[in-house]
């Protein structure tokens, strides 16, 4: 599976959201966007259609974490959007996702791809050891995670790019590693605290980078978005 960009679309509406978009209308390339919280709670199934009716694959970042049964359900509901990727925090147990991933099948065998959230790009290791009561250092905890999601059968995980490599030597260069905390090396790094380049994720291994606000806050987004591409895939 070839690397790529995805876009993380995070506003609040989906006026905003297709004004955006519509921005890449010329591009022989359509973005993969992906879609949160914000603007799924903003619009809801909708939203996700109409981006898959203009052509786009689509990662739905929901994050699930709750008991098996109701993620199981969940999942369900999400494999009927006909999204190509979704995800769950790998805190639930092995048996949350298992139980996701057999929701998340569908009666003819297809599925979006699962992934699993090991830590969040925004944790640092002193926010796990004082918020969380976790004192293993972050990366034997993220390997950790990326092992019981191998185990559960989902394809990959979410983790720093400065993890994905230590995800691939641990789990198999087939298991997908999708890592937010990009920053272009001449931008902000915001409130991420484990970020990388996109020629420095690409270098260490990322299969897929998530990029927001240097791309949908740029003053030219289009560009933004070539310059992640040409660094990373390219």
């Amino acid at each position: 599976m070839g690397k790529d960009v995805i876009i993380a679309c995070d506003f609040d509406s989906a006026a905003k959201t297709f004004a955006f978009l519509d921005l890449f209308e010329g591009l022989a390339r359509k973005p993969f966007v992906k879609i949160g919280m914000e603007l799924y709670y903003a619009e809801g199934p909708s939203i996700v259609r109409e981006i898959k009716r203009r052509g786009h694959k689509i990662f739905l970042d929901l994050k699930l974490h709750d008991i098996p049964n109701t993620v199981k359900k969940s999942m369900a509901v999400l494999s009927r959007l006909d999204v190509d990727m979704t995800n769950l925090h790998a805190a639930g147990t092995v048996s949350m996702m298992q139980a996701a991933l057999e929701g998340l099948t569908r009666e003819d065998g297809t599925r979006p791809l699962l992934i699993a959230v090991t830590q969040l790009t925004s944790t640092d290791q002193e926010r796990m050891e004082k918020d969380l009561l976790i004192r293993e250092p972050i990366d034997k905890v993220v390997l950790h995670y990326a092992k019981n999601a191998a185990v559960a059968g989902l394809d990959g995980v979410v983790c720093s790019p400065l993890e994905a490599g230590k995800v691939h030597d641990t789990c198999g260069a087939g298991f997908l590693t999708v890592t937010p905390g990009v920053r272009f090396a001449d931008g902000d790094v915001g409130d991420q605290k484990r970020v990388m380049t996109p020629a420095a994720a690409k270098e260490i291994g990322s299969d897929y980078i998530v990029v927001g606000r240097p791309i949908t806050a740029a003053d030219d987004p289009v560009a933004a978005y070539e310059r992640c591409c040409k660094e990373f895939i390219d």
